[in-house]
């Protein structure tokens, strides 16, 4: 179900905030505003796809996504969303499309923030608050759930593929007979437009798409098998590797 987004020509305040209760399966049209966003799930997943890639962030992490970048806003699962459109311009904000890690303090400073009214005193108390919750993005650190994507036309329908089954098993040299390129070259061109090999990038998307079903409390067998991996063994020590804590210590997991 598409979402509808609201029509705003300017933000009322520097800091405007937005809550949101999202049915399974919701998603946005391609958008750019021109001020920064911040996208946090109190419950959930969400997922935001933009021309460089793709990012996902399980509860405790937010995307961060600057002005003027292309983008759309999915989740799979029920989801409690909590929007902030920022000015731009602050100092020590990301630049670039990110994951940020929520901790606890800016976790309360994201919905104290959100809860204010559209037409808060910038001078007073909810100024203030606001001022705090710039530093604490400013100092937030960066997590790793993110998919890079290429754009040359030989490894587009491959990605496509796999997003849609990420349990595809299919090597590179099989894929190579698919587009019409040499296993060499398609090799070549994932770590040129990706900074990652084949091998990799299927391993990190596997790992972000099975996100969704664990923190909606599927078990960690049933989501190994679903996301290709032949033993669970196996997927939570690759998930471990790529985001440093096991599928069963996810963060907000049932």
């Amino acid at each position: 179900m598409k979402r509808i987004l609201p029509a705003l020509a300017a933000l009322p305040r520097p800091v405007f905030g937005r809550n949101e209760s999202l049915a399974p399966g919701m998603w946005t049209d391609v958008h750019t505003h021109p001020w920064c966003q911040l996208s946090y799930a109190v419950r959930g997943v969400l997922a935001v796809a933009t021309p460089q890639g793709d990012y996902v962030a399980p509860p405790h992490y937010a995307v961060w996504i600057p002005p003027e970048v292309p983008h759309q806003v999915f989740n799979r699962g029920r989801t409690e969303m909590r929007s902030l459109y920022l000015e731009n311009g602050a100092p020590g904000l990301p630049t670039a499309c990110a994951v940020l890690e929520v901790a606890p303090l800016l976790r309360e400073l994201i919905l104290k923030v959100g809860a204010l009214p559209p037409d808060y005193v910038p001078d007073g108390p909810a100024g203030r608050l606001v001022a705090v919750l710039r530093d604490e993005l400013a100092a937030a650190r960066q997590a790793g759930f993110a998919l890079p994507l290429a754009k040359d036309r030989r490894l587009l329908p491959i990605q496509a593929a796999l997003q849609d089954n990420p349990a595809d098993a299919r090597t590179l040299a099989e894929w190579a007979t698919q587009v019409g390129a040499s296993e060499r070259t398609l090799a070549r061109c994932f770590v040129k437009e990706t900074g990652l090999g084949f091998g990799d990038w299927r391993r990190r998307l596997r790992l972000l798409l099975s996100l969704s079903a664990l923190e909606a409390g599927d078990s960690v067998t049933a989501v190994a098998l679903a996301a290709g991996y032949d033993s669970t063994s196996a997927f939570i020590a690759a998930f471990r590797e790529v985001f440093g804590f096991t599928p069963g210590s996810l963060p907000g997991r049932s």
